[in-house]
């Protein structure tokens, strides 16, 4: 059985779930857009994929452009209608990866837009996986290439269901199309593949550089620690840097910094670790605060002291004893 990660506070998959929602909201919860989250009704069979019919992009034709799409013309199909529009050259999507995506999603039979992370400028964080997002999404996505622009018309049956989704104007009955834009992806071998920082401070721990996906090897002193917070850059991404309101999602290596002995690892887990940083202020605030600030894209070193970590409430069997300092060496792959 799975060991539940000792930096959640609330239940496993609850950030997973979550939709995609104005970028003033708390991303630790569900916002009440209708992205493609999944319903928590049980999986059908396998859907058969079929190229049409689709309805024409008549705007916004690039890809990363906010498109225009045409009314569905007829009858939709009974089946899932997938095309790529445009082929990108990046990394082939597989299911259960993660992937970063600008979406629009419209009614069939009206061509109203119930939703679009073009608008909000900030794209979908969300894993391709049952019970995560809606099956035509995980069934009509694997397969693709990042850099790729995919249309589908996605039937009730591997949509919102029967019920529907009455708060974005969506009938059990109705066929929605989607335009998506596949920015990126992440899976269990994803690194940080940023430029090498070199160490400022040599009673710090010193952490790996490798970028194939393998746990970075944290190296502990044999000093006293730290009193204060530390984050420093071991690999130094380009992208944005991470607000302290956002989801993160990342690969970690955590180690007490008294026995030298790792705690948690997602490597080791075989999993990525996605969260909420006002979240996580309330488990391991330095945790959170050390990644804020810093560019996605990153390895980060992070040293916590006892206060801003478990202090003298430590997690059962966890290794960590009371007033225990982590270190934790972070890889920021993408943030929401």
């Amino acid at each position: 059985m799975r060991r539940r990660s000792l930096l959640l506070s609330v239940p496993a998959g609850l950030i997973t779930l979550a939709a995609c929602g104005n970028d003033k909201a708390d991303s630790s919860k569900p916002s009440d857009s209708a992205s493609p989250s999944a319903s928590a009704t049980s999986a059908p069979p396998p859907p058969k994929l079929v190229s049409g019919p689709l309805p024409a992009i008549t705007a916004g034709t690039k890809f990363g452009e906010k498109p225009t799409v045409a009314k569905g013309s007829g009858e939709p199909s009974k089946d899932l209608a997938v095309r790529t529009v445009i082929a990108g050259g990046g990394r082939t999507v597989a299911e259960n990866d993660f992937i970063k995506a600008n979406y629009l999603g419209q009614i069939w039979s009206s061509a109203k837009v119930f939703d679009n992370s073009y608008d909000r400028k900030s794209p979908l964080l969300i894993q391709l996986s049952q019970g995560s997002i809606i099956d035509g999404w995980r069934y009509g996505l694997t397969g693709k290439k990042v850099g790729s622009r995919v249309e589908m018309a996605v039937p009730p049956t591997w949509g919102y269901g029967a019920q529907g989704n009455a708060q974005a104007g969506i009938k059990g009955t109705d066929t929605l199309v989607f335009v998506i834009d596949l920015i990126d992806s992440f899976n269990t071998k994803s690194s940080a593949h940023g430029k090498v920082v070199a160490r400022k401070d040599a009673s710090l721990p010193t952490v790996g550089t490798n970028t194939d996906g393998q746990a970075p090897e944290v190296k502990v002193p044999k000093t006293a620690a730290p009193k204060r917070l530390v984050s420093e850059y071991v690999l130094e991404g380009d992208g944005a840097e991470v607000k302290a309101s956002q989801t993160v999602l990342c690969q970690f290596v955590g180690v007490v910094w008294e026995s030298g002995k790792t705690f948690e690892s997602t490597y080791r887990q075989g999993r990525l670790s996605q969260f909420a940083l006002p979240q996580m202020e309330q488990v391991v605030k330095g945790l959170a605060q050390g990644v804020a600030g810093k560019k996605t894209g990153s390895r980060v070193l992070i040293v916590v002291p006892a206060n801003l970590a478990y202090g003298d409430n430590p997690p059962p069997n966890s290794g960590i004893q009371k007033g225990s300092t982590l270190v934790f060496a972070v890889d920021i792959l993408a943030a929401m």
